[in-house]
């Protein structure tokens, strides 16, 4: 039966999934439905919520732009909330990044990294129009994201409107060095504009991690053939690999780098794609046709730059890493108990993203245990969104050991279930 609702959700397929859940209220780790029951937000829903839910701060810096000044042009205009927050950015990132481009989502701000790049190229006078990725890579559902992106069930029906890409294995462990061949090789032809990655982790492409000295020759081999380094932090930013953002680990400096989801703490939907002074300066001209021709209508909304003011004052403030590391202790201990289950594979972690595989006969984002998954959290009052046979959680850094031990213990009862 069709819904009653006319709202097509997003990554929903509403032939097969039951009526979607009405939620109310959320505060904290946690989500109340309209019908009174309460459901543990263990991915941060959607991996934007850092803080928890309604920040008292983050909640009243907003109330307090509304008063002052909602919405505005961004074009031959500028307001003092985005004037400060890139000011703040370009102090806590690497110092070579020195210019700040809002948009309004991740996918977007991948869209600007990689016009930004093209556009470097081409005025500079040379010919080079290819873009790199890893294999397995989710990039967002834009064109230019999806280009860049893994191509199967995401993308397969908007295959005519994707441009061509270059692709690198994936590093996995014992074959990080054909990464690195391949990369090294394709390089050398001299056509290659930009590899994009995701630091350290595949985010929607399993949760599959790779180690730091694998980004930092990356972006060695990058330095050397003259190409552009697109780090696509939209969900390692912002803590969730422990440190503020991955490329930290690896001691990279990007020469673009996108930034989303917890920009405004999970509040407000805001964007940014940080970029070197040389790329900028490369669309910088008389010559009206080297502008920069991207916007949006909502480009950095003054609401979502005060929510994001407080986000930063909140790291400032607050002892977030000190919780970031306490949460991801807590990954650590629970997943001990699953290491010796041969009911699961792959068990893995870094910062505060843990994930594991059930062992299935069929595996990847279409496998058929993953809506069983879905609905068997959903049941215990926990907002677990398995990518197939991939379970994974990263919380908000608010989280509680006994609320963590809620998702370790249903892993283990739905498995019995199950087998």
């Amino acid at each position: 039966m069709k819904s009653m609702s006319p709202v097509w959700h997003p990554f929903t397929q509403h032939a097969v999934q039951p009526e979607p859940t009405l939620i109310a209220r959320g505060d904290g780790a946690w989500l109340k439905t309209a019908d009174g029951r309460r459901i543990f937000d263990a991915i941060s829903s959607w991996w934007v919520v850092t803080h928890g839910h309604r920040h008292p701060h983050i909640v009243q810096a907003i109330k307090d732009q509304v008063d002052r000044l909602d919405q505005v042009i961004f074009a031959g205009f500028t307001h003092e909330p985005a004037e400060r927050l890139a000011r703040r950015l370009i102090a806590i990132t690497p110092p070579e990044l020195e210019y700040v481009f809002f948009s309004d989502s991740g996918s977007t701000s991948v869209e600007v990294a990689l016009k930004m790049a093209l556009g470097f190229w081409r005025h500079r006078g040379e010919k080079r129009s290819r873009i790199l990725a890893l294999e397995g890579a989710y990039h967002g559902d834009t064109i230019g994201g999806m280009s860049v992106g893994e191509r199967g069930v995401f993308n397969a029906p908007y295959d005519p409107l994707l441009f061509d890409v270059e692709r690198l294995p994936f590093p996995s462990a014992g074959r990080e060095q054909a990464t690195l061949d391949g990369l090294n090789t394709v390089c050398r032809n001299g056509t290659i504009a930009a590899l994009i990655v995701e630091p350290l982790i595949l985010g929607a492409g399993g949760m599959l991690i790779y180690p730091p000295w694998v980004l930092a020759e990356m972006k060695r081999i990058c330095e050397t053939h003259g190409v552009l380094f697109i780090a696509d932090e939209v969900m390692t930013g912002w803590g969730r690999t422990g440190t503020l953002f991955a490329c930290e680990q690896a001691s990279v400096t990007p020469d673009i780098a996108c930034y989303s989801k917890g920009l405004t703490g999970g509040s407000l939907p805001l964007a940014v794609t940080l970029c070197r002074a040389d790329i900028f300066d490369a669309h910088y001209s008389t010559d009206r046709t080297r502008t920069f021709f991207h916007s949006s209508s909502y480009t950095a909304n003054p609401i979502a730059c005060a929510a994001a003011l407080a986000n930063l004052e909140i790291w400032e403030r607050e002892p977030v890493m000190e919780r970031i590391g306490r949460v991801a202790i807590l990954h650590t201990e629970n997943l001990d108990r699953f290491r010796d289950d041969r009911r699961f594979t792959n068990i893995r972690q870094i910062g505060t993203i843990a994930a594991l595989d059930i062992a299935a006969a069929d595996a990847g984002y279409m496998a058929d245990i993953g809506p069983r998954l879905y609905q068997g959290f959903l049941a215990r009052g926990l907002l677990v969104r398995p990518l197939g046979n991939t379970i994974y959680t990263m919380p908000p850094y608010c989280s509680t050991a006994s609320e963590l031990d809620l998702v370790y213990e249903a892993i283990g009862a739905i498995a019995d279930e199950i087998e």
